[in-house]
């Protein structure tokens, strides 16, 4: 086995002096993505470590854009993902939140 790497609670919070379409699952899914993905490659991991993701949804009916930005990021990889609709999210503009884990070999 090896290093476990695990990212929880990424929101789609956008960098100092840019925006996001708050309105978009696609947008939010991506911007959450990117976060993530930049988190891991933080801790020494990469893209290809990542085994599972979950995708937090306040919205279940958005799934089909949350899952269209996940396909651009892992359509190679293709890690264990669980979508799942929550009550709500920290940020009421926020109706994405991901988290990812990781083994690196």
């Amino acid at each position: 086995m090896g290093d476990i790497i695990a990212v929880s609670g990424t929101g789609p919070i956008p960098p100092p002096g840019t925006t996001i379409d708050f309105a978009s699952a696609y947008e939010q899914t991506r911007l959450c993505l990117e976060i993530m993905v930049r988190a891991i490659e933080s801790a020494g991991g990469t893209r290809e470590h990542i085994i599972r993701t979950r995708i937090f949804l306040t919205d279940v009916s958005k799934w089909k854009d949350a899952a269209k930005a996940h396909g651009e990021f892992f359509s190679k990889i293709r890690p264990a993902c669980t979508f799942i609709e929550v009550k709500g999210l920290i940020d009421p503009k926020w109706f994405v939140e991901t988290e990812a884990d990781c083994v690196v070999l």
